[in-house]
């Protein structure tokens, strides 16, 4: 997308804002021994309340509000249920999202 109006510059940054809340509330929240899911339905409500809608969910029917990659998985890691965080583990947490055609 290339901004070239005042109005789609104050559209990207309000979504910009969105997701960074997100992403700094989400690595606030997350636990040892929390899923994947959980974190991810924490991020979910965020992005709802600030009126934002998952990109990856809108876009490709991603089956969560973010992607959650932990250890060894690359990328777009799927939220789980089963997959408990434990201590040391390195946790990646992709947001992205739709706020008002932004």
């Amino acid at each position: 997308m290339s901004i070239t109006t005042d109005q789609e510059w104050e559209g990207m940054e309000k979504v910009s804002q969105a997701v960074a809340t997100t992403l700094k509330e989400m690595r606030r929240f997350a636990q040892p021994g929390m899923s994947t899911k959980q974190i991810d339905e924490f991020g979910g409500q965020l992005l709802q309340s600030l009126g934002a809608k998952s990109a990856p969910a809108l876009a490709y029917g991603f089956p969560g509000w973010t992607c959650i990659s932990v250890n060894n998985e690359v990328a777009h890691g799927i939220p789980s249920a089963t997959r408990i965080l434990q201590e040391g583990d390195l946790v990646n947490i992709d947001v992205s999202a739709e706020l008002n055609g932004f």
